[in-house]
């Protein structure tokens, strides 16, 4: 029963994100989004990525964490007793300051973090996994839910290790996850909206839709998921004032469907070993 009500409660919440995005991409952004069927290719391939995501990637992320919870507490700065109740509130000065401060630290910190393993994730045997995310030809917000759960695993994992194990009150970082998803979905949205004066201090449709583009000068850019501040200081900004990103995709084969797309790494990684090592 509890399962049948967990996923009443996914299928509820990707209706309800529909609708939002509806009305953004349909009505408000109407005549500056690109030209799209709602039912555009590969939406049924999304959606199960919505539901996979939630009920099986998020508890084994959740179930990871035992990892950066167990250097804390064989370090002795709190107990398994105490995480259980949770009443663990952090260690050191980092944990006792403001929580709103904590809470445009850890912002700044899981951004920055999540900048560079964004980077990561487009080199080498790293890249076969974000490809699968980069393969939304017909890009709107529900391409956003196309990760590969090696991709999710290793985001969460890189984002959230460095504010607990930096003493940061574990419930502020829990907190910030929410917002920092609906951003992540929200600068995926067909739309062309770039903020204006606001274009070079927060991620906006258009500087994602950037990253997301196949033409050469857009290749390797943007990386940030909320503050471009990050490209601008290294290298990777990309934003021309006088036209919109269109070719979305990658140059390399991606197949259609979702338990090939999360096979197609793993078999592209072993093509690769295999070519390398052609006696093995």
């Amino acid at each position: 029963m509890n399962t049948d009500k967990t996923i009443i409660s996914v299928a509820v919440s990707l209706v309800i994100l529909g609708s939002i995005f509806f009305v953004i991409e349909r009505i408000i952004g109407r005549g500056r989004n690109r030209a799209q069927p709602i039912i555009r290719r590969g939406w049924l391939t999304d959606v199960i990525y919505w539901f996979i995501t939630i009920l099986l990637t998020k508890p084994f992320v959740r179930l990871m964490m035992i990892l950066p919870l167990s250097v804390l507490i064989l370090a002795k700065v709190t107990s398994l007793e105490i995480l259980k109740m949770g009443s663990y509130s952090g260690f050191g000065p980092l944990s006792r300051q403001p929580l709103w401060l904590q809470a445009v630290q850890i912002y700044l910190i899981v951004d920055f973090c999540g900048y560079w393993n964004h980077r990561m994730f487009h080199n080498g045997r790293w890249w076969p996994f974000h490809a699968v995310h980069h393969s939304s030809e017909d890009l709107d917000w529900l391409g956003s839910l196309r990760v590969h759960p090696v991709n999710d695993l290793v985001n969460k994992m890189v984002q959230v290790t460095p504010v607990l194990l930096m003493g940061y009150n574990p419930k502020v970082t829990l907190s910030t996850a929410p917002i920092l998803t609906f951003y992540a979905i929200f600068i995926h949205a067909n739309i062309n909206w770039d903020f204006g004066p606001l274009r070079s201090v927060i991620a906006t449709p258009v500087f994602h839709r950037w990253h997301h583009s196949r033409e050469t000068e857009a290749l390797d850019k943007n990386f940030a998921g909320l503050l471009p501040i990050w490209d601008i200081l290294f290298g990777t900004y990309y934003m021309p004032r006088d036209r919109w990103p269109e070719n979305f995709g990658i140059h390399e084969p991606m197949p259609g469907g979702f338990l090939a797309q999360i096979w197609e790494p793993f078999a592209r990684l072993m093509r690769r070993k295999k070519k390398e090592n052609p006696s093995t």
